[in-house]
């Protein structure tokens, strides 16, 4: 397997983690009380969207030869690290 693939299957298994996390989010805000439900749903709507992102940054990474891939690589990394970090907050706000 080569690096790039690697790296792939990295990201996609990282996808999937934060999509069950996202997913959490989403069934507490069916839970909660009006106010928190709003704020909820505000933050998974804001996570979807950085989750789009993400996936579409990781097929530009499919999709490039590998003089290109490194480059990009650098720009998934900071697209990553960003989603990231907002799950990680929203989640330890809303526990």
């Amino acid at each position: 397997m080569s690096e790039k693939e690697a790296y792939q299957q990295k990201l996609e298994g990282k996808l999937d983690e934060w999509k069950a996390d996202i997913d959490k989010l989403k069934a507490k805000a069916e839970q909660a009380s009006a106010d928190a439900k709003v704020e909820l749903e505000k933050q998974v709507n804001d996570l979807r969207g950085r989750q789009e992102t993400a996936k579409t940054k990781l097929n530009e990474l499919r999709q490039a030869g590998d003089e290109v891939w490194e480059k990009l690589k650098g720009e998934a990394e900071k697209t990553w690290n960003d989603l990231g970090e907002a799950v990680k907050t929203a989640s330890s706000k809303f526990k």
